[in-house]
């Protein structure tokens, strides 16, 4: 008998058909629609890092956690967030001296204020741009170390992502709301808060009214509860200030020419003349556009003893023989001598006296106790520019080429910070009231004016090391060795000037470099850095050779210290040298 087949009910072909498309829609949406694996993202770095691979590798340590980091924030902005709760504060009063109608103001970092009632003076423009990275580090942008040689492939500078310009025309004033972690520490290394400033220099620069309309000045409004940073928006030109409202009349010349510097130290502001030494650097660039220049000084400082007086003698000769035609100030106290004070004026200084500033936190005749005298470099209102050069120094190549820098502009030294052994200043009254204002406030890393500087000045432009070439051997190795005694006997020079760290050339005998009779002071020695100390020393008058004389008490020293290396069997052979000084006899 045949048997014939019922087709299945009509309800079971569709919960067939209803299951095998749930479970086609779960396999796509595994495969397909899953968030990228940390892999996808270490592929390619560089999509939530703005900066090179070379600059933020280091990044990647730790970088699973990083990643899921950013995973959960990208996942979080494609959620509905609460509605941002808007802040309505005061205007300041000073606005209404300020503001006429009909004005374009750029908006800042504004998101978060209420500014709807600055439309009746005119047109709101918000200022879009994309906010830094978190993972961006101050350190990338103030790298201890640049490849300043370019040895491997130069230099380069992490991305801060600015305002596109296209987008805005005009605008008569630019109001912006400055970040500020203050009173966390390292509150003013904040690359966000850098960020804010530079976009709204670069605005003011570019899309503010200035120029003979407006004096040269270009209308700039500050919401902080921290002081702006002086290093774009100077007290000089603060108008006023209400509460959190600062109003700046910045000039433009001097702002033109920071936003023209490279944004951090991580790339040169005064690039090496290539292979040539001897090759002219073009500065047109970053020239200044002043309509009137003041006059340019080169300084130094001496105070408390006669202990430098030999080698402010020697800095001013070096100076002249490089052919500067600048004028040389030296700011001394009452306790310089007059015998050396007449010296001094015969070598090339020209001397102002100061009265000395004691730094609070330093220990009662401490050698920092009254360090914070360099503060007085910013009373020289009559110069525009100076360039700062320590006593210790003693300079190769001509310098004139600094003058067209900014304030502050100098050479690196550890972490993010740099050495204020050669520096570019711009002298202003309010800057130094700044500074004694805050002495007793800022915390100086090193107890000195170099730490405290660094807390006033976080954002700098660096100059090469061959500018402020300290004597020293960190690694005290051969090849390091041989490389910076290269530099320090090259003639014609390739230095610029030589910084002479450890015991200083005119407290040794002239045969030898004494930092080799103390261990402890091996990584300032240099017999080839000494040798080019005495040389222009040589080149002095007679008469001023004599202010380097070698007093009893360091006589005695000195032969103690051989006395004591002969006796310990010092490798280097120094100590068994015969002296022929004559100033050991003297």
């Amino acid at each position: 008998m045949m048997m014939i087949k019922s087709s299945p009910p009509k309800a079971l072909v569709i919960k067939i058909n209803i299951f095998f498309l749930a479970l086609f829609l779960i396999i796509y949406a595994v495969l397909f629609l899953r968030p990228p694996s940390a892999a996808d993202y270490i592929e390619n770095p560089t999509s939530f890092v703005k900066c090179s691979f070379r600059e933020c590798h280091h990044k990647m340590e730790n970088g699973i956690i990083k990643m899921k980091a950013v995973l959960e924030e990208e996942q979080m902005s494609n959620k509905s967030r609460p509605e941002r709760i808007m802040i309505k504060r005061e205007k300041p009063n000073f606005l209404n001296e300020i503001m006429g109608i009909g004005m374009r103001i750029g908006m800042v970092n504004m998101e978060s204020e209420d500014v709807s009632d600055w439309n009746r003076h005119g047109q709101i423009v918000p200022i879009s741009f994309e906010k830094v990275s978190k993972y961006l580090e101050w350190k990338d942008l103030f790298p201890e170390w640049i490849d300043e040689e370019e040895e491997i492939d130069g230099p380069s500078c992490p991305e801060i992502p600015m305002p596109d310009l296209n987008k805005y025309g005009s605008l008569d004033m630019i109001v912006a709301k400055l970040p500020c972690k203050y009173p966390e520490e390292g509150w003013g290394r904040d690359v966000f808060r850098l960020q804010v400033h530079i976009a709204t220099a670069i605005l003011a620069v570019k899309r503010g009214k200035g120029g003979v309309w407006n004096n040269g000045r270009v209308k700039v409004v500050l919401l902080s509860k921290c002081r702006p940073m002086p290093e774009l928006f100077r007290c000089d030109d603060l108008v006023k200030r209400e509460g959190d409202w600062w109003y700046f009349e910045a000039e433009l010349a001097r702002l033109e020419q920071k936003v023209s510097m490279p944004f951090g130290s991580c790339s040169l502001a005064l690039p090496l003349w290539g292979k040539e030494i001897n090759k002219v650097y073009d500065v047109s660039k970053i020239e200044r556009r002043m309509e009137k220049v003041k006059r340019e000084a080169y300084a130094t400082v001496l105070h408390s003893s006669d202990a430098y007086v030999c080698g402010a003698i020697t800095l001013a000769q070096s100076l002249l023989q490089s052919g500067t035609k600048r004028d040389l100030i030296l700011l001394i106290d009452k306790s310089i001598s007059v015998r050396s004070r007449q010296a001094l004026a015969k070598a090339g200084w020209m001397i102002r006296f100061i009265k000395r500033i004691r730094n609070p936190k330093a220990e009662k005749n401490s050698y920092n106790e009254y360090n914070y005298s360099k503060f007085r470099l910013w009373q020289l209102t009559d110069y525009d520019k100076v360039i700062f050069i320590d006593a210790d120094i003693i300079v190769l190549r001509n310098l004139d080429i600094l003058f067209h820098f900014p304030q502050m502009t100098a050479t690196g030294n550890d972490n993010s910070i740099f050495n204020s052994g050669v520096m570019v200043l711009e002298p202003s009254n309010c800057t130094f009231n700044l500074f004694m204002q805050y002495r007793k406030k800022i915390v100086s890393y090193n107890g000195g004016d170099q730490g405290f500087l660094n807390e006033v000045f976080v954002s700098w432009h660096r100059l090469p090391r061959r500018v402020n070439f300290l004597k020293n051997f960190w690694s005290n190795s051969t090849v390091e060795a041989g490389l910076k005694n290269q530099l320090f006997g090259s003639d014609p020079p390739k230095l610029y000037s030589i910084h002479y760290l450890g015991l200083k050339p005119w407290l040794c005998y002239r045969d030898y470099d004494c930092n080799w009779d103390i261990p402890e002071q091996h990584v300032y020695a240099s017999d080839v850095a000494h040798h080019r100390w005495w040389k222009v020393h040589d080149a002095m008058d007679k008469s001023l050779q004599r202010f380097c004389d070698l007093p009893k008490q360091r006589k005695i020293e000195l032969e103690w210290d051989r006395k004591i290396a002969r006796e310990k069997g010092y490798k280097d052979r120094h100590c068994w040298m015969n002296v022929t000084d004559p100033r050991r006899f003297t």
